[in-house]
């Protein structure tokens, strides 16, 4: 299998899945959703799968399978199961490269004992980390990115969803230490064509796991 990325969030509607499909399209990726908490009908596999136009064949299926828009640790209680991290196992992408998309931020529980962290340290996966500008998003971004080091994860670089402001950015990068990827504009309307420009203008330079500490 090819480079496999976990995509995580500084917080909840953060930009995470649109980032998603950017990558998607950008490095000819898979993707996988490892656990989807409400939104059955049209969830973020759906998304992405729209999105990018790619077949089916390119999306994997979820592990986890939830009816209610919670945290899923909760979502998991009201459906009667119990999420165990000893049951994702990666899926097979072939030789192209696997996405694999958290559900909200880092600290969001998957059950009494594990967040969403844990499940991307499992894995043993570089981590993308989806940032959007707005005021507290600097400390957001920074606390994401220090308690990634701290938990030993390689992160691979930030993708900035929903527009440009340079300042922030500039200061994330200079005491995060982590490259920007990518800066996403506002998508009044997210659609394959948009996308696929945005894709085929982007030059991403991922840091490699000898910078991280």
């Amino acid at each position: 299998m090819g480079q496999a990325y976990f995509i995580t969030g500084i917080g909840t509607e953060v930009g995470k899945t649109v980032a998603s499909a950017f990558l998607q399209l950008t490095l000819d990726a898979d993707y996988w959703k490892p656990v989807q908490a409400g939104d059955l009908d049209f969830g973020d596999t759906d998304r992405v799968k729209f999105w990018t136009g790619l077949p089916d064949d390119r999306f994997h299926p979820e592990r986890y399978r939830l009816r209610t828009p919670a945290s899923p640790h909760y979502a998991a209680r009201l459906d009667g199961v119990e999420i165990r991290l000893g049951d994702f196992v990666l899926p097979d992408s072939g030789d192209r490269p696997l996405l694999v998309e958290g559900a909200g931020g880092l600290m969001v529980p998957l059950n009494e004992n594990d967040c969403m962290i844990d499940l991307a340290v499992r894995l043993g996966l570089s981590v993308i980390l989806v940032s959007r500008h707005y005021l507290g998003s600097i400390n957001h971004t920074l606390l994401s990115i220090e308690v990634l080091r701290t938990r030993g994860c390689r992160i691979a670089g930030i993708v900035f969803s929903g527009g440009d402001n340079p300042e922030s950015a500039r200061i994330i990068e200079k005491m995060g230490g982590v490259p920007v990827l990518a800066t996403l504009p506002e998508m009044p309307v997210v659609d394959a064509k948009t996308l696929q420009t945005l894709a085929a203008a982007a030059r991403l330079t991922f840091a490699t796991p000898a910078s991280e500490s």
